[in-house]
């Protein structure tokens, strides 16, 4: 299997496992209905497990554009083939939520709130503020490299690793996973959004596109951030970049917080 294949397959089968959490939670008459967040939070971790044990052998189990790009930063992973992982881990992203929706197929009909079905698909903001989901994707991606990345510098009893990264999601998810949804991961939610807005779900409505690049943005900018904090940290090669990309981030989120802020005032006097 090439590398190419082994970041498609496994993110397809982090997505099939994990929507389908959400979806095993959140549909009307499935039997687990009602779950709750821990369920979820440990139906994530576990798929994410699942899907290193799966494929790490073959591609190293990224399964998340934003452990790419950290990598990448970090020089554990050349950059020439940071867009066929990203392209790999969305194409996986979107058969693995195509598979889910085919599983659970007549409960979408049951279900009658379209915020419901989008939920099982991709994330959304428990109170809709930008700049401070922005923020809480950062945070939560931040925590992901840097554990993702300390892992690794330990030395666990073989086949051991992936379960440890299993528990990492867990923790996030269970620690700050309410804000946002925790996707931490581009491909997580941008390939099951695409999937949405594609698949014929019975009363899906929207696709929720104008929250859907902070999923995308946010994970990123945490990646990068934890890459050269780790640099800077962890391997003392200089902190200057941490800082300047700190101080670009801040500027971002203020900017951000700014537009929206005047957004809502515009909406408001309308």
């Amino acid at each position: 299997m090439t590398p190419f294949m082994g970041e498609l397959i496994g993110t397809a089968l982090l997505i099939v496992l994990g929507a389908g959490v959400c979806a095993n939670t959140n549909l009307k008459k499935s039997f687990a209905n009602g779950g709750g967040w821990i369920v979820i939070s440990f139906g994530w971790g576990l798929a994410v497990a699942m899907a290193v044990y799966a494929v790490g052998g073959v591609s190293g189990a990224h399964l998340n554009p934003a452990v790419t790009i950290a990598l990448a930063i970090t020089s554990s992973f050349p950059w020439s083939d940071v867009v066929s992982y990203i392209t790999a881990q969305i194409i996986g992203a979107i058969i693995g939520s195509s598979v889910v929706f085919l599983h659970f197929l007549p409960h979408w009909e049951e279900t009658e709130d379209p915020g419901t079905k989008l939920g099982v698909f991709a994330t959304s903001p428990a109170v809709n503020r930008p700049y401070a989901n922005i923020i809480s994707e950062v945070i939560g991606t931040f925590i992901l490299i840097i554990g993702l990345l300390t892992i690794g510098a330990n030395e666990f009893t073989d086949g051991l690793n992936p379960l440890i990264v299993g528990f990492l999601i867990i923790a996030i998810g269970l620690s700050l996973g309410g804000t946002t949804g925790y996707a931490i991961n581009p491909a997580r939610d941008l390939g099951p959004r695409i999937a949405h807005f594609l698949l014929p779900i019975a009363g899906k409505g929207g696709s929720n596109w104008k929250y859907a690049w902070i999923p995308v943005a946010g994970p990123i900018m945490g990646a990068v951030l934890a890459a050269f904090f780790y640099k800077g940290f962890f391997l003392n090669e200089g902190t200057g970049a941490f800082y300047i990309t700190l101080a670009a981030s801040v500027i971002l989120i203020i900017m951000i917080k700014i537009v929206s802020t005047g957004a809502s005032v515009q909406a408001y006097t309308k």
